[in-house]
């Protein structure tokens, strides 16, 4: 077992093909075909089946299998930005993951940070919900990922802190107050995101001891928003999401306060690539230390 072996069968593993592999590492067909025989047999397993209805598919011992090689690969990886440190030139390769909010408002500004300071440093992008963010995580899919709450099993630096607001249409009796109380809601038609965005909503009702009556899940901000618009329920949403509030809703303050906290979470610190480790004390030093966003104006009726 080698280092092309392995690296060959997360390739086929993470593409679900032997030519979509082959060509990425510049080896034919044949040759992909014999280095996993060889690999399945010095193992003793089988780690991949073909099947005409499904095609390639991972075994169950393959996909354990595969996260250690994973694992592998990024201590090869390590070794080699190592090297590359003590000549001088960081390099190395970060796997980020992010949801589609914490993507377009934070991931822009620290890549570019990094691609002017360490251009040798590859990053790669996966966007997703945090419930998939925290499944690549622990599938070693990604190096580092943005999550809303602390994860078991990982380290999680503290990155921002965002306020929760009320989100109603304009038309909507409550729109006529500045501030919205947890009970004001209680009986009121709901819109939560789900796929880990829902727990700062379901502990702010518990926090107020008001029941929480969800009408609606959707997996995107930008749905809650516009059926909110359309006058489907009331959401209770984070200041980085309200930013890209639509013509036609309210933003309103909630009594209890309320904030959604975003983290940076990783397998171990200790463990960290140096490109790992650039790229959260840039986060850190762009992000960390950054003022809240400020409230995004009230659309909509004047109160």
């Amino acid at each position: 077992m080698n280092n092309n072996q392995i690296r060959l069968f997360v390739h086929i593993a993470e593409t679900g093909s032997f030519t979509k592999a082959g060509l990425a590492l510049n080896m034919t067909q044949p040759a992909v075909s014999r280095a996993i025989a060889a690999l399945e047999e010095e193992l003793g397993v089988k780690l991949l089946l073909r099947d005409r209805r499904s095609g390639l598919m991972l075994t169950d011992i393959g996909r354990r299998v595969l996260v250690i090689f994973r694992e592998i690969l990024g201590g090869f990886d390590k070794v080699e930005q190592e090297i590359a440190a003590e000549k001088g030139l960081e390099k190395g390769l970060i796997r980020i993951g992010a949801f589609p909010v914490a993507a377009a408002h934070f991931l822009p500004k620290i890549m570019s940070a990094i691609a002017a300071r360490y251009p040798e440093i590859e990053i790669r992008l996966f966007e997703g919900s945090v419930t998939e963010i925290k499944e690549w995580l622990e599938a070693r899919v990604i190096d580092v990922g943005l999550v809303i709450a602390p994860l078991q099993d990982f380290m999680t630096v503290p990155l921002f802190r965002e306020k929760m607001y009320a989100v109603l249409p304009e038309e909507h009796p409550l729109a006529c107050r500045k501030i919205i109380g947890v009970s004001d809601l209680e009986d009121e038609p709901m819109l939560i995101c789900r796929s880990g965005y829902e727990p700062p909503v379901v502990d702010w009702f518990a926090r107020g001891g008001s029941r929480l009556n969800v009408k609606y899940e959707v997996s995107g901000y930008l749905t809650a928003l516009n059926l909110i618009r359309e006058g489907l329920g009331i959401g209770v949403l984070s200041e980085l999401t309200v930013l890209a509030a639509p013509p036609g809703v309210v933003i309103r303050d909630l009594t209890p306060e309320a904030h959604r906290d975003i983290y940076i979470a990783l397998p171990s610190l200790e463990e960290a690539s140096i490109a790992v480790r650039l790229f959260l004390d840039t986060a850190s030093s762009l992000i960390g230390h950054q003022a809240a966003v400020p409230a995004p104006p009230a659309k909509g009726k004047k109160s």
